[in-house]
């Protein structure tokens, strides 16, 4: 199925000089910088004992390839101690000058986690774990935080299979972890759902990682679907404003994209369409067209907006 169609003609958007001069990136949010840290807390009902670094470099070297103890630097480890860090030999990211060298995982000692930190608005899009939230947040007084080092230098693709491979090692480490809250988008899941292997290959990132949102619009009938998460991969999040089509179809479109995107490498340019939804279904016969614009909803980012015809909402007429 081709999910999406070239535009029959080309438009050239000129920008001003105040726009080309401007850095997005210095106003966005770190957590979903494009290329930034991924980052997980290992939430659970009682506090742990860090494993050993031989048990750790065996459960790593099992899933991300060999492995070799590394010492944190500069403000990292001034701020932390007992800190574990190792150095993924087989996954060389690419930097300046040509220079390749191994890009590196974390994890720090277990400590108290505290739920109160997820505001109201986090909360209220943990649509994955919706019947365990409140249960989780509660019960769960103890997290693990790890992350990623200099990941954004390895290739996107490699890089979606690298975090899923450490995420789930670090879940046979501490087989006590009830869920992984994502600090990147927001998204909380089961640990039993990643331990059961609820997805394969690229998709365990847009399933495990990748959180669709759902807002109301107040005062009408409209309905905003968003992502984040895709930002990690230097992939755009995605966007829909409209009324009038059940949210659940075009939360499942949302990540039927995402997939699709990540898959084959960015491929929707501006003005491209892409197919649109019949009874929940994809459907070549209806073409959805997709504009890069600016988020509806912070955090405030970049986004392709899908345009959905009849069923869009708001004062977009003539896209």
């Amino acid at each position: 199925m081709g999910l999406f169609k070239k535009k029959k003609s080309e438009q050239t958007h000129q920008d001003s000089k105040e726009q080309q001069q401007e850095d997005p990136m210095a106003k966005m949010e770190p957590s979903i910088r494009p290329g930034g840290v991924f980052m997980v807390q290992l939430l659970m009902k009682d506090k742990c004992e860090t494993p050993s670094a031989e048990r750790m470099a065996e459960v790593l070297s099992r899933h991300i390839g060999k492995v070799e103890a590394a010492e944190p630097s500069g403000q990292v480890a001034e701020a932390m101690t007992d800190i574990a860090v190792f150095a993924a030999m087989e996954h060389l990211g690419s930097f300046s000058g040509g220079q390749k060298l191994p890009v590196q995982v974390s994890v720090m000692p277990c400590e108290q986690f505290y739920p109160e930190k997820i505001d109201e608005m986090k909360r209220s899009q943990m649509w994955d774990c919706l019947q365990d939230r409140d249960r989780i947040l509660t019960e769960c007084r103890y997290c693990v935080f790890a992350n990623d080092i200099l990941c954004g230098a390895l290739d996107p693709l490699e890089r979606a299979d690298f975090d899923m491979d450490y995420l789930e090692a670090l879940l046979e480490l501490y087989p006590t972890c009830e869920a992984v809250y994502s600090l990147n988008s927001g998204k909380l899941i089961l640990a039993d759902t990643i331990r059961g292997r609820a997805a394969e290959g690229l998709d365990r990132f847009v399933r495990y990682i990748v959180n669709a949102r759902f807002f109301n619009i107040s005062g009408t009938n409209d309905h905003v679907v968003d992502t984040l998460g895709l930002s990690l991969l230097y992939v755009e999040d995605l966007q829909y404003h409209f009324h009038g089509m059940d949210p659940n179809w075009v939360v499942g479109h949302a990540y039927n994209v995402a997939s699709y995107i990540l898959a084959n490498r960015r491929p929707i340019k501006d003005g491209d369409t892409i197919d649109g939804v019949v009874d929940g279904r994809l459907d070549q016969s209806l073409q959805w067209r997709c504009r890069f614009e600016d988020a509806m909803i912070g955090p405030a980012r970049s986004v392709l907006d899908i345009y959905m015809n009849e069923y869009a909402a708001g004062d977009r007429q003539g896209r």
